[in-house]
Order: C-alpha cells, then structure tokens, then sequence
C-alpha cells in the first residue's frame, strides 16, 4: 500500500484517511506456534482465462471468465470460494446503483447467495473432487467502475481497475478465509496462478496490464490486449489516454511507464530513476524479479489514496519530487513472491517492503526503534491482524505496521549482523517463492540464523 519514504506530511495524509473508514471487523490477535507450520492450501493452481470488452472510456467491462484449479487437499473438495473484492467499498448496492463487480450464468457448479457484503460467492461443485484432480468453473462477468479516485476506480480519463478481478478464496487448516474488506489496508489471501486476460477496448484507450502484453487490431476501432501473467497473485489493469514510455533496466527488466498529463515530468523521471535502481537491487539482494515486465502507473491526483502495488503492475501517486516506487516494487517481492495472509498478518509484507526501501535509500536506521518511544496502546503488536485496527485501533495502523515494523527489521539485523541478516532473507524468499509465509515461518529462519535466543527479541519487538 501506500509508501512512507516521504516523510510526516504523507504518514499524516495516510493517517486522516483511515480515520474516516467505518468499523467492519472485530478484533483478532492471532497466534503462533514455535515452529513453523506448513498447511496446505486449497484449490491450488488456479489458471486463469477472461476474455473481457470495454466501453468508450474503460468505464464498463463485460465477457467471460474460466478458472481451472486443483484440489491440493486431502479432502474431497465439495465447492470453492470466488471474492469479488472490488465490491469491498459498495457492499451489495442499490437497485438503481448495483455492486462494481457481478457474475452470472455460472456453469461448473450451483452458486450459492453472495456473502461477506457481496465479496464472497460460494459455488458448490457438481461432484466432490478428489485430491489431486482438476476441474473448472465459469461465470459472466460485469465490472462497472465506481466513480471515485481509489485503486478500483476513476481518476479523470483515467480508469484504474484493481482488485476488480473475481478469484479464488484460500481454503486450509485454519478454515475458509472470507475476512471483509475492512476499507483501508489490504485484506487480500491468495494462491499465485496463471492469467490469460484478453481486454477488447477502443483504440484511443491505452491499456496497462499486469503480465506480458501483447497489442493488435480487432474489429473497426478498437484494439485487443492480451496479457499473460504467470505465477501471481491478482490481475490489474487500467484505461486511458495515458502518455508512456518503455526503459529496460541493467538487470534486463522491462519497466513500462504510463502516465497522465497532468502528472509532473519530473516526478515520471524520478520514479523511473528509482524504479530501475530498486527493481535490480532487490533482485539481488531477493533474488530475481520472476515477471519479466513491470508496468508503472502514475498520477499526480492520487493523494487522498496514495500507491498500491499489484503483481507486474505498480499504481503511484507521482508528484514533481516524489513517489512511491521503491515501496511498491518491493511489495513485488513481499506479498507477491513470498505471499502472506493480508488480513491476519499485515506487518508481512508492509512491515517488510517499507525495510526494503529505506535499505535501498540508506536511510538511517541506527536509532529507529528507539525513536518511536512508547507504544501507542497497551494491546498495540506487531502480529495483529487488520480485525484489530478496524475495531477502534486504526490509527495505530501506520504508526505500527509501517514504522514499528521496519524499525524491528533492522533491529533484528543490528542483532544478527548485516551479512546474516541479508542471507537470511534470501534463505528466507527462497524457501517461499511464490508461496505464502507466516510470522512463525519468519521466526523460525531468523532464529536458525543464529546462536542466539531470540525469544527476548520476539517479547520486545511485540511479534508472537
């Protein structure tokens, strides 16, 4: 989510937005236990096919979507989950204003009421599949943009389509997560699969996408964009009148850069410069970026937003002198390579991209845990969940995830030492690719990093 490399006046705009988002959840702390857990995960392999055609402005897109998936459970499978998560901010809507997101005519299985403030629709299958064995569903889908400058919305011309994909819930040893989308942060879980996105759109709307994307003519007018994304997590894309420009790093990664005319030439240099400098550092010190191409859109008006990252697709808020790149291109890493759950255990990867860019920068970090003095509540802890902060704890959000977090990373790296700190973490993004960690798996790593007990650590640092 939004980067907080630019000082108070962007952490103070994060923070007076939280504040006005409504209470959705109630409180949750999670716990771990000392080892680390694999559970699996299920369905697994999802394979995405959408074929989707867009409207004049990119205002409304309509086709058909096919996701194929195996049952990685030892269970019979008996029906799956899809989340509409682009209908997280209008719920299930009004008879003359419907939700974003619908789908219908669904075949492979009975769909049941939609759920979860109609972000959850379970879809019992035709016969319990087996482990191991594959099967598909389709639906219709209609996407109608809402009407707002957010990451799933409008921004002049512009239409930023996040979160605006239906995909597959998780289902694993703790049960099917159907968290709400608790307006602010993120509350995303989900297993990395294949895209195949075809968008039919005018030819007058430039269409950034995540993946590999290919361009040529359809009928009279109009363009067919086709994007293959392989091993992600989600699938973004955004339309309009978008100026760009393509660079490709020293490391050999494609960085496509769109962005609208408002936004300040100086800003679109320095988010390249970054871009560029953090995608090939992070790569080595990570290891390498897996996608191939990395599409950058920007825009100087997304300041009550702020920067969102996607897979293979980073949203900016770029002014002259600033912007989000280096934050999000981390998020590249964690929450897109090494996944987590985003709701149970956001600190994972905000916590760990804000650490990445502040090394990127050399920022200086010799006294950042004990700068932040006391912590802001008694319950306040690294591990809690989004439940917690949307039950009358948003304004610690930031002030932990972000700031307390980062500052524990380089304390654990003052105490395991730089070198074994930064092999650690390769270990660590290695051992996660393209997986889903969690705290306890983390723990485990750092503690096999050294001879030292940690468990001191942990109860200082408030991560259980």
């Amino acid at each position: 989510m939004t980067s907080l490399r630019y000082g108070r006046a962007t952490l103070l705009a994060l923070v007076a937005a939280l504040l006005i988002v409504p209470h959705t959840a109630a409180a949750q702390h999670p716990t771990h236990s000392a080892a680390p857990v694999r559970e699996t995960a299920t369905p697994d392999r999802p394979a995405y096919d959408v074929s989707l055609s867009g409207d004049a402005d990119g205002s409304h897109w309509t086709g058909r979507q096919t996701v194929s998936f195996r049952n990685a459970a030892r269970t019979p499978l008996r029906s799956v989950d899809v989340r509409l998560w682009g209908n997280g901010s209008d719920g299930c809507g009004t008879s003359d204003r419907p939700s974003p997101v619908r789908v219908g005519r669904v075949e492979g299985g009975t769909p049941r009421p939609l759920t979860v403030g109609c972000t959850a629709l379970r879809i019992d299958l035709p016969a319990p599949l087996p482990y191991g064995a594959r099967t598909s569903i389709s639906f219709d889908v209609s996407i109608t943009v809402p009407d707002r400058v957010h990451r799933f919305g409008k921004d002049g011309a512009h239409r930023y389509l996040g979160n605006a994909l239906p995909l597959l819930s998780v289902r694993d040893a703790q049960g099917r997560h159907l968290d709400p989308d608790v307006g602010f942060g993120e509350s995303f879980h989900t297993l990395t699969g294949d895209f195949r996105v075809v968008l039919d759109h005018p030819d007058a709307l430039v269409v950034p996408a995540s993946g590999t994307t290919t361009r040529h003519a359809g009928a009279p007018g109009r363009t067919v964009t086709t994007s293959v994304a392989r091993g992600v997590r989600d699938f973004a894309w955004a339309a309009g009148p978008f100026r760009s420009k393509t660079v490709t790093t020293p490391g050999g990664v494609r960085l496509n850069a769109y962005w609208t005319a408002s936004t300040p030439p100086e800003g679109v240099a320095k988010a390249l410069q970054d871009s560029v400098g953090s995608v090939d550092e992070f790569g080595k010190r990570f290891g390498r970026y897996p996608y191939g191409e990395l599409d950058l859109v920007m825009s100087d008006t997304l300041d009550d937003f702020g920067s969102m990252e996607f897979p293979g697709l980073v949203l900016l808020w770029t002014e002259r002198d600033e912007s989000g790149a280096v934050h999000e291109i981390a998020h590249q890493w964690f929450y897109g390579i090494v996944g987590n759950d985003q709701f149970t255990s956001p600190w994972l990867d905000e916590s760990f991209a804000q650490y990445a860019a502040q090394l990127y920068y050399r920022e200086p970090t010799a006294t950042c845990w004990e700068d932040q003095g006391p912590w802001p509540s008694d319950t306040a802890a690294l591990t809690r969940s989004m439940a917690y902060y949307a039950d009358g704890h948003r304004t610690e959000y930031v002030r932990v995830v972000y700031t307390r977090g980062a500052c524990a990373l380089h304390d654990l790296e003052r105490t395991l030492g730089t070198p074994a700190m930064a092999s650690m973490l390769r270990g660590y993004v290695r051992d996660h690719w393209l997986g889903v960690s969690t705290t306890t798996a983390f723990k485990h790593a750092a503690q096999a990093a050294t001879t030292k007990d940690l468990g001191p650590f942990w109860t200082e640092h408030r991560i259980s």
